[in-house]
């Protein structure tokens, strides 16, 4: 029977339950109801735009967005972002979806923490990175209603959400810190890490191999 949270459906398809499944085995409480939530979010703020989104991309987006913090999937060599993209990817891949189309929500992902990029490109793009910024940074709340805030928390229960996702970012990226330059998520790293020096994109040009 499908799920209906706030007026929006839950993809329930084969593909959409083993999607759960993975994502449920490998986050905790937190990050899952966050992924959860991204993908709610994004849809209310989706539809409120009059944008038509395909709802298994974005909900596979949604969910696979913060794979790359996990303990079993996160790397050390690239940016937690493209750990998830690429996990979401091969994903798709496995189930038949064409390059294009697992090619666009491994955008949505890779993308979702770089503002003013995803909403020039597809829906199914654009959708996950309003859900993350609706969750994370509260932007934009007055475009969903109270009753429908109250039904995706009731759903998906957010207790000292604000700290709890500080912690995991910082836990996610701390071993691999040079993937944070040219992102906010040094931010994140800077506020854990007393240690923790940012690159200077400024000294990287001043100081580079060339002659002049």
């Amino acid at each position: 029977m499908t799920e209906t949270i706030a007026g929006i459906a839950v993809p329930d398809s084969a593909l959409a339950r083993e999607a759960t499944d993975l994502v449920r085995a490998a986050e905790d409480d937190l990050l899952f109801h966050h992924s959860r939530r991204v993908f709610l979010w994004g849809s209310l703020k989706a539809r409120h735009r009059g944008l038509t989104v395909d709802p298994e991309a974005a909900y596979v987006g949604a969910l696979f967005h913060d794979l790359g913090l996990t303990e079993k999937y996160r790397s050390t060599k690239q940016r937690f972002e493209v750990d998830g993209a690429d996990l979401a990817r091969d994903f798709l891949l496995g189930h038949g979806w064409s390059e294009a189309e697992a090619r666009t929500v491994w955008l949505a992902i890779a993308l979702h923490t770089t503002p003013g990029i995803p909403d020039h490109l597809e829906p199914e793009v654009h959708v996950v990175t309003l859900g993350v910024e609706t969750d994370v940074l509260g932007l934009e709340l007055d475009q969903i209603t109270a009753e429908q805030r109250d039904a995706v928390v009731a759903a998906h229960p957010r207790p000292d959400f604000k700290n709890g996702i500080l912690h995991a970012f910082y836990t996610g990226m701390k071993d691999r810190p040079d993937t944070t330059f040219g992102t906010m998520n040094d931010d994140v790293l800077a506020a854990f890490d007393p240690g923790f020096t940012r690159a200077d994109f400024v000294e990287i040009i001043r100081g580079n191999a060339w002659p002049e």
